[in-house]
C-alpha cells in the first residue's frame, strides 16, 4: 500500500526551525552539560553519560544549544547511526558541533515523528551517501537538512509515533532486563567461586581467592582436551565429507550462537575424532582479552557437528567435575585470571594453547555442591536467554514497522498489536 495522497513530500529544512550556537565569551556559564558524540548509544538511540564540564574549559566543539524535543544527528560517520531525541533534562544544554540539530516546527511535524524518521535506514543511508573524507568520513549539516521526506498529517504522525514508541519501549525494557540479568550473573559467579554456597572462608591463590576446602587439580587429570579440525586442508581421496563446524564466531561467553553455521571438509575417518559430543565444554583459544577462554556447553544442538582448530572441546570426568560447573568456572574471575596470565599476548589479542589449557588448576567442591552452583547459575542463564530472544524479536518488529510506517506501506489502522504483552518489570530477573 502506498502513502496516502494526504502525505506530502517536502525537505527536512522546511519542517525544522533555526537553532542557536553558544558563545562562551558573550554568554559565560559556570558549568555545562556537554553532549558529545560518544554520549549517544547506538544500541538504544538515547543520550547517556553526559559530561558536566566547566564553561570556561569546555571543548571547542561544545557550541550548539539544544532544546527538549530536538533530534540530534551525528554528522561524523553517519552510518553508525548516532541519533537521539533531546530529553527535558537537557533543555538549554550544549551539544557538539559534530551533531546536526533538528528542531521540529511543531505546527507541521511532531518531535517523536522527526526522531523516528531520522532513525530509518533509508534516511541514514541517503545522508551517508554524501560522506567526504576517507579517514574521517563526515557530512555537512546541509546534507541532512536538504533531504526530502514524506510527511503525513499531524494526526497520522501522532498515531505512528505512538505505535513505534510502544514497541521501542518494550525493546528498551528487554535490553535493560538483559543487562540487569547479565550483571546479576557476573555478581553470582564472583560470589559462588570465591565464597562458595555458604560463605566459606577464603583461601588466596595465584589467580584470586577461592573457597577454603575446595579441591584443586590440573584440568588434564579430570578431563580430555580435544583440539579441532583445521580448515583449508587439501584432500586427494574420495573419503571426504562436508559437515557443519563450530567456529570461534559461534562461541560466546555463556552461550552458543548457532544462527550462522558454515561447512568444512574432513575425512570420514576423522569424524569420530572431531565430532562434538553432548556435554563437551567448548572454549575458544583466543580473542580479545576479556573474551579469552569464552565458551559454554554443547547440548547436541546439531546432530553431526565438528569444531575448528581454534575451539577446544573439553570432556570432563563427570565423577569428579560436572561440565556445567567447569563452564561457569571458566567464566569466573578465577578462570579469566588464569587464562590471561598464561596466554600469549599481542597488542589487542591473546591466545592459549593445548598445553596451557591442560595445565589449568581447576577448583571444585563436592558433586552435590557443584550441582547446586550450576542450578543457581543456570536459572539466571535461562532468564538471560529469554530476554535475549525477546529483544531479538522486538528488534526485528521495530525495524520492520519503522520502515513500513514511515513509507506509508502500512497504516496504523491496519495493525493489531494487542498481542504485544506488557513489559515485565526488570526487577523480576532478580526473583
Amino acid at each position: 500500500m502506498s502513502a496516502s495522497l494526504e502525505w506530502k513530500r517536502t525537505s527536512l529544512r522546511d519542517v525544522t526551525l533555526k537553532t542557536k550556537t553558544w558563545n562562551p565569551l558573550s554568554e559565560p556559564r559556570d558549568t555545562i552539560h556537554y553532549v558529545d558524540v560518544s554520549a549517544v548509544s547506538r544500541e538504544t538511540l538515547e543520550i547517556s553519560n553526559v559530561a558536566e564540564v566547566s564553561g570556561a574549559t569546555a571543548p571547542s566543539r561544545a557550541r550548539k544549544i539544544v532544546e527538549s524535543g530536538d533530534t540530534i544527528f551525528a554528522t561524523i560517520r553517519p552510518r553508525l547511526k548516532r541519533v537521539a531525541e533531546v530529553p527535558d533534562s537537557l533543555h538549554g544544554e550544549i551539544a557538539s558541533t559534530a551533531f546536526c540539530i533538528l528542531r521540529p516546527n511543531r505546527s507541521v511535524i511532531t518531535p517523536e515523528f522527526l526522531f523516528f524518521l531520522t532513525c530509518t535506514d533509508a534516511f541514514v543511508d541517503e545522508v551517508a551517501s554524501f560522506e567526504t573524507g576517507a579517514n574521517y568520513p563526515a557530512v555537512r549539516d546541509n546534507d541532512v537538512f536538504d533531504r526530502e521526506i514524506l510527511l503525513p498529517p499531524l494526526p497520522d504522525q501522532n498515531h505512528i509515533a505512538s505505535l513505534l514508541r510502544t514497541v521501542r519501549n518494550a525493546l528498551l525494557h528487554q535490553s535493560t532486563s538483559l543487562t540487569t540479568a547479565e550483571e546479576l550473573k557476573r555478581a553470582a559467579i564472583r560470589e559462588l567461586f570465591t565464597r562458595g554456597l555458604r560463605g566459606k572462608p577464603q583461601m588466596e591463590t595465584e589467580f584470586g581467592p577461592i573457597p577454603e576446602g575446595w579441591e584443586i587439580d590440573l584440568l588434564d587429570y579430570v578431563a580430555k582436551v580435544q583440539t579441532g579440525a583445521a580448515k583449508g586442508r587439501k584432500f586427494s581421496d574420495a573419503e571426504v565429507v562436508e559437515v557443519p563446524y563450530l567456529r570461534v564466531a559461534n562461541v560466546q561467553d555463556g552461550h552458543l550462537d548457532l544462527s550462522e553455521m558454515k561447512m568444512i571438509q574432513i575425512r570420514r575417518s576423522e569424524i569420530q575424532r572431531y565430532q562434538l559430543q553432548v556435554g563437551d565444554v567448548v572454549l575458544t583459544e583466543g580473542g580479545d582479552f576479556d573474551k579469552l577462554g569464552r565458551g559454554f556447553i554443547w547440548h547436541g544442538q546439531i546432530e553431526l557437528c565438528v569444531h575448528q582448530n581454534h575451539v577446544f572441546a573439553v570432556r570432563l570426568n563427570r565423577s569428579k567435575v560436572l561440565p556445567e560447573f567447569f563452564a561457569y568456572l571458566a567464566q569466573s574471575p578465577y578462570g579469566k585470571a588464569y587464562f590471561l596470565k598464561v596466554a600469549h599476548k599481542t597488542t589487542n589479542l591473546a591466545c592459549i594453547n593445548t598445553a596451557k589449557l591442560k595445565s589449568f588448576p581447576i577448583i571444585f567442591p563436592s558433586l552435590d555442591e557443584q550441582l547446586e552452583v550450576v542450578t543457581i547459575l543456570d536459572a539466571i542463564d535461562r532468564k538471560i536467554t529469554l530476554h535475549r530472544q525477546k529483544r531479538t524479536v522486538l528488534e526485528v518488529l521495530f525495524k520492520s514497522l519503522l520502515h513500513k510506517l514511515m513509507t506509508g506501506e502500512i497504516r496504523v489502522t491496519d495493525l493489531d498489536l494487542s498481542a504485544l504483552s506488557q513489559a515485565t518489570p526488570a526487577e523480576e530477573v532478580l526473583a
